[in-house]
């Protein structure tokens, strides 16, 4: 039902502009605390809070995102899972689903899968070349990997700058500025998996901690696997684009998901399916509002176009609907409303 509903979505509303040149598939999971030791399917898994790992009981949703560079993400595909559950059980499923269901939405052009380190795994990049998708996922820095950066010369370094500055939580600093460079590297390498692609790799100069002269420099690597044919300073940048999937977990907790309230497990996982649909339709909502709105976070929406103070009058039996006066936002309610009904019957002067 979720993915018959995003797909009329996408039919009826500007909701993926941008879909027949490009679309991005992003995967990623979370963990959401729960407190009752008798709600089914509660386990404890890793998370991060304030930037420290913790160990929390809880359940642990997995969720496919579609955006484009002109569109918000929506849902594709969501699965509730027990909290004990690794990051990548049953991604490569979901990940199948998530790149069929983009076909059927009108991604004409090409499909990029993007993910981090969790999803590493031969069975998620097998179901995304099935697909006909290219790929771009986060590498764990293994021995292998760093045996392959030594390869790399020190003149094929390109230097690259951030737009805004990011958060390094290893550092606990802002970075803004970094080197980029590839190489060749086969993953999964004495497998019916095998598979040989470019490897781009990302360092980040180390600060010496204050009062400390530097010997010899010293850098963190960050590295990601990926066939696509895109340079090495534009696949970097790309691939940094999987981040807004945080967005919409974020908008997830925010709303329908700032609890799981059942203790049965199927009726937590049917709340997560419907905190999708009520995603999805706010971000159809937010196409036909403004240009503004299209990419507003869920909250802005909620609280512009959803959340209005109104009063209900009966007259003459009619129903008259009050707005609030002066609001600010009522040329983008009333473009939601003209977009979404019938043209309304214009009261006697």
């Amino acid at each position: 039902m979720a993915r018959r509903f995003l797909v009329s979505l996408a039919g009826a509303t500007p909701l993926l502009p941008g879909a027949e040149a490009v679309t991005y598939v992003d995967v990623d999971s979370l963990l959401r605390r729960v407190y009752g030791k008798a709600k089914q399917g509660a386990g404890f898994g890793h998370t991060k809070v304030g930037g420290y790992p913790v160990l929390l009981r809880g359940l642990s949703p997995l969720i496919a995102t579609l955006s484009t560079p002109l569109a918000a993400p929506v849902i594709a595909a969501a699965r509730l899972r027990g909290g004990s559950a690794g990051s990548a059980r049953g991604a490569a499923g979901l990940v199948a689903e998530a790149l069929s269901l983009a076909r059927q939405v009108g991604a004409a052009g090409l499909i990029l899968l993007r993910a981090d380190s969790a999803f590493y795994t031969a069975t998620v990049i097998a179901a995304a070349r099935r697909a006909g998708a290219r790929f771009s996922i986060t590498v764990p820095v293994n021995s292998g990997v760093r045996d392959a950066i030594a390869t790399i010369t020190e003149g094929a370094w390109t230097a690259i700058h951030y737009p805004g500055a990011v958060w390094d939580d290893e550092g606990q600093c802002l970075i803004s500025d970094a080197e980029v460079a590839e190489t060749t590297y086969t993953a999964f390498a004495g497998t019916r998996y095998e598979l040989t692609a470019r490897l781009v790799i990302r360092r980040v100069r180390r600060e010496n901690p204050p009062g400390q002269d530097e010997l010899l420099p010293g850098y963190r690597y960050h590295a990601f696997f990926t066939d696509t044919t895109l340079s090495t300073v534009d696949a970097d940048l790309t691939h940094r684009g999987h981040a807004v999937i945080e967005q919409v977990f974020a908008d997830l907790i925010e709303g329908p998901l700032a609890h799981l309230p059942s203790g049965r497990f199927a009726a937590n996982g049917a709340w997560l399916l419907c905190a999708t649909i009520a995603h999805n339709l706010l971000r159809a909502a937010g196409t036909l509002t403004s240009r503004a709105t299209g990419k507003a976070r869920g909250a802005t929406l909620r609280r512009q176009i959803i959340n209005v103070p109104a009063r209900i009058a009966h007259r003459a039996h009619d129903i008259h609907l009050h707005m609030p006066s002066h609001w600010p936002w009522a040329p983008r309610w009333q473009r939601l409303l003209q977009a979404t009904h019938r043209p309304l019957p214009t009261a006697p002067t």
